[in-house]
């Protein structure tokens, strides 16, 4: 009997500390996953303000025209055939415009007839219909530009220094990223007098893969 008692106890105790350990284990993972959901809600926090604007200097680095390569298509035409009409109606759903007056807004920023640019090694080729003049690039640094409600944002400068004399002589992208990064769309400015485009805030051609048909680029959209 005293040995019974004894098995039964040492079974016990056993049993004891394997639930211990269990549930010790279990909070360890407990803590380390609220600290991986924490880390990352950090970084997405972190992203979003830069996406809106807000950063500092000291984050802001140089960045090499391969971030943009690829081959873009402008979302102008999407403007102008309606495709992009769930996108204004769902910025007037959380935004303070109606629908007609987010378009209106879009329409002067959207505006463009350059409907495709692709960038390759050192090169941007810009295609009307057709028609291409091709410029070979340099970085030419950034400007990091303040706007009316406080946010602000970054201009990456390229220089051409050859190709086609149509070609523009300076482009300037914006993608609200202010470090190497690839870009998944962007803002592109051009011309020929390098101060004067930091002034233009009302037009701002952009450009989404032309890979993405309209519902994707919607979706992407939307997504922001």
């Amino acid at each position: 009997m005293q040995g019974t008692i004894r098995k039964t106890a040492g079974a016990l105790a056993l049993t004891m500390a394997m639930l211990f350990a269990t549930g010790a284990a279990a909070q360890m993972q407990g803590i380390q996953l609220a600290a991986g959901s924490s880390t990352h809600n950090h970084a997405h926090n972190h992203d979003d303000d830069v996406y809106k604007g807000y950063f500092k200097d000291s984050q802001i680095a140089e960045r090499s025209l391969s971030d943009w390569e690829g081959d873009w298509q402008s979302v102008y035409p999407y403007l102008q055939d309606g495709t992009l009409d769930p996108v204004m109606a769902h910025k007037a759903e959380h935004g303070k415009k109606t629908a007609e007056e987010y378009r209106a807004y879009y329409e002067i920023g959207y505006r463009t007839d350059v409907d495709r640019i692709v960038i390759g090694p050192g090169s941007v080729a810009f295609h009307k219909g057709d028609k291409s003049v091709q410029g070979q690039y340099a970085a030419d640094g950034y400007e990091v530009l303040t706007y009316k409600k406080g946010n602000r944002g970054v201009r990456f400068i390229f220089k051409k220094m050859a190709g086609d004399s149509e070609a523009p002589q300076f482009i300037q992208f914006s993608d609200h990223r202010i470090a190497p990064e690839k870009a998944d769309h962007y803002h592109l400015y051009w011309g020929d007098d390098r101060a004067a485009l930091l002034e233009e805030v009302t037009n701002w051609p952009t450009y989404y893969p032309s890979s993405m048909n309209g519902d994707d680029i919607v979706h992407a959209m939307m997504a922001h």
